[in-house]
């Protein structure tokens, strides 16, 4: 089941979809011989949509499996099953040489640009790379090395420096114009102002905000910052554990969250007023994220679900147990839940 299932969205507008995605890793025993002993349950069964033009935020906690899903998409890593489709073709089955010509057109920018970056490059061979390695630079590559750095706010009469001469939202920059030069349609932003301070991440913000109103690029934002996916974002997909349990517009996901999970992120996010912060509900969890070697029957949230622990009878609990609950529209709220018992709660 795909995040726009029940909306009013041709596929006219899809620029990269994703169907039933699944990834494990295999897990090895020491020894000469390493048999294999498991598997890691990375990504499980993962369908999402990205439209032209917006921007859909794949939020979690580290380890859920967002930036493995965004590696995925982007053909980084291949998948153990499930299908990426980017302009009628399914990028799971191409070649690296039939994959060439795609990845100019969706590009990722890296949570930490300083290690995106050759420290013995400096910033013009560092943005001038994409373009000499699909033959791009002598149709006046000098130029648009130069271009590249006014559009993300830097003087470009400093590309002949070296990363480690710039700061870190300087580098972050950096590393947007270096995924930016060659006119990409989508970008994969990957935690990109985690790393930053506050102030910086809104100068950052603000530049994606206004290039992808110029370019009309599509982002799909991996973030663990609600605060910073309710100002830039259009759609949320959060995730637990390898699995999307709730998705639906910025809006509908803070006005009134349907999954105990997401409920749980919401009210981590704080208030600028301190005597709201100080009244407001919380939805504590309780306990350590499970091992995705060997995830929890059912539900995968049940081990640390105050509802289920504190709301639910014996038989409700038996559900949450032995059936695993579907990515399906909520009953009672506006969103898209993957929640026995999904029920809006308003924490913002």
């Amino acid at each position: 089941m795909t995040l726009t299932e029940g909306a009013a969205t041709t596929t006219d507008n899809i620029v990269l979809s994703a169907q039933n995605l699944v990834k494990h890793f295999p897990v090895r025993s020491k020894g000469v011989l390493r048999r294999k002993v498991g598997d890691v349950h990375a990504v499980c069964d993962v369908s999402l949509d990205l439209k032209r033009g917006e921007t859909l935020a794949l939020v979690g906690e580290s380890g859920c499996g967002k930036s493995t899903t965004a590696r995925l998409l982007l053909g980084l890593i291949p998948v153990t099953s499930g299908a990426v489709h980017y302009d009628g073709k399914d990028l799971t089955k191409l070649s690296r040489n039939q994959m060439r010509p795609i990845r100019s057109e969706i590009q990722i920018v890296f949570q930490d640009p300083f290690a995106s970056m050759d420290p013995r490059m400096t910033i013009f061979e560092i943005i001038a790379e994409p373009l000499r390695v699909h033959g791009l630079f002598a149709d006046g590559g000098r130029q648009r090395v130069r271009d590249l750095m006014a559009t993300v706010g830097l003087n470009p009469e400093h590309v002949n420096r070296y990363p480690h001469e710039f700061s870190g939202g300087q580098r972050q920059r950096i590393g947007i114009a270096r995924a930016l030069a060659l006119n990409p349609k989508v970008l994969v932003l990957d935690e990109p102002v985690s790393a930053l301070d506050v102030s910086i991440q809104a100068g950052v913000i603000n530049l994606l905000e206004d290039l992808q109103e110029e370019l009309g690029l599509s982002y799909l934002f991996v973030s663990h910052d609600l605060s910073v996916v309710r100002h830039i974002a259009d759609r949320v997909a959060v995730m637990y554990l390898g699995k999307i349990v709730e998705s639906g517009t910025v809006n509908e996901i803070f006005s009134g969250a349907t999954h105990p999970y997401t409920q749980s992120l919401i009210s981590a996010v704080p208030l600028p007023d301190p005597r709201k912060e100080r009244t407001r509900k919380r939805v504590l969890l309780t306990g350590d994220v499970p091992s995705p070697v060997s995830p929890p029957s059912g539900c995968r949230f049940r081990t640390r679900c105050p509802k289920f622990a504190n709301e639910l009878d014996e038989d409700q609990r038996t559900a949450c147990i032995e059936e695993l609950p579907l990515l399906q529209a909520s009953e009672t709220g506006p969103t898209m839940s993957a929640c026995h018992y999904a029920a809006p709660v308003k924490l913002l």
